[in-house]
């Protein structure tokens, strides 16, 4: 059974930092990535990875402020957040899928429950 476990939300002011972590189990895909729902607004993707090799892909609002990692040996992905701010308040989710699906949300292949992450003004 495959399962994609968010962890790492909270709440923090703006200008700070906090981690998403991301736990898969069942198997492994070849890419993940978050996307975030804010309440009232589109689904927006926010960053991409690949399993092997280097390739990571940002949404325009978040380059420069997040970063996407992986550790292969714990089957984990990561979202670092840095300079948060307040309209980076969403549930974000992690996604996994075999092929690239890019910020065609639907198309990725799993998805986790999500974490929130509130950043006060």
């Amino acid at each position: 059974q495959v399962q994609l476990v968010e962890s790492g939300g909270g709440t923090v002011q703006a200008g700070g930092s906090l981690r998403l972590s991301c736990a898969a189990s069942g198997r492994t895909f070849s890419y993940y990535g978050w996307f975030r729902q804010a309440p009232g607004k589109e689904r927006e993707f926010v960053a991409g990875i690949r399993w092997s090799g280097t390739n990571e892909y940002y949404g325009d609002s978040v380059k420069g402020r997040f970063t996407i990692s992986r550790d292969n040996a714990k089957n984990t992905v990561y979202l670092e957040m840095n300079a948060l701010k307040p309209e980076d308040t969403a549930v974000y989710y992690c996604i996994a899928s075999l092929g690239y699906r890019g910020s065609s949300i639907d198309d990725w292949e799993y998805r986790g429950q999500g974490t929130q992450v509130t950043v006060s003004s």
